[in-house]
C-alpha cells in the first residue's frame, strides 16, 4: 500500500474547506490576523499604547507569547502544503516572490525566538526581528491570500 500524502492531506483540509487553496487563505490570514495581535501586544509590553490598552502587563506578556505560538500552529499547514506538496515555483512573478520570502519564513521565526530567549543583544534587536517576521508574512499574505481573495474568490 502506498501512502499518498498529498491526497489524505486534501482530504483533511476538503472537509471544511472548498479546496486546499482557500483553506491556505484562510489559514494564512488568521497567521495574519494574529501577527497584527503580536505587533500590538508588542508596542504595549515596549511601554507604547499603554494608554490604549489598558490591561495589566501579565495579560499581554501571555496574549502575546500564545498569539504567536498559536500563529505558528495555523501556519504549519499552510507551510507544509506549500513546501512538500507544490514546491518552490517560478511560473509568475507573484509566486517567485511568495516563493522566495516563504524560504525565509521560519528562519525568521527561529530567529526571533533565539533573540527572545537569549538576553544578551542591544534593546532594539527583538523589535527588529519582530518587525522583520510581520514584514515576511505580509508580504506572503500580500502574495497568497489577498490573491485569492481577489483573483480567485472571497470564500471557504
Amino acid at each position: 500500500m502506498v501512502l499518498d500524502v498529498a491526497s489524505s492531506y486534501e482530504d483533511i483540509l476538503e472537509s471544511v474547506f472548498s479546496a486546499p487553496i482557500a483553506a491556505k487563505a484562510w489559514l494564512a490570514t488568521i497567521a495574519g490576523a494574529l501577527a497584527l495581535v503580536q505587533i500590538v501586544t508588542a508596542a504595549r509590553i515596549y511601554g507604547r499604547l499603554r494608554a490604549v490598552l489598558r490591561l495589566p502587563d501579565a495579560v499581554v506578556s501571555r496574549v502575546h507569547r500564545w498569539s504567536g505560538r498559536v500563529a505558528v500552529l495555523v501556519s504549519l499547514p499552510v507551510v507544509f502544503h506549500c513546501v512538500f506538496i507544490l514546491g518552490f515555483q517560478t511560473t509568475s512573478a507573484r509566486v517567485a516572490i511568495h516563493s522566495v520570502v516563504g524560504s525565509f519564513l521560519y528562519g525568521v521565526v527561529a530567529t526571533k525566538v533565539f533573540i527572545v530567549r537569549t538576553h544578551d543583544y542591544p534593546g532594539w534587536v527583538l523589535p527588529v526581528a519582530g518587525g522583520t517576521l510581520f514584514s515576511v508574512l505580509a508580504a506572503l499574505w500580500a502574495t497568497s491570500s489577498l490573491w485569492y481573495f481577489t483573483e480567485v474568490r472571497f470564500g471557504f
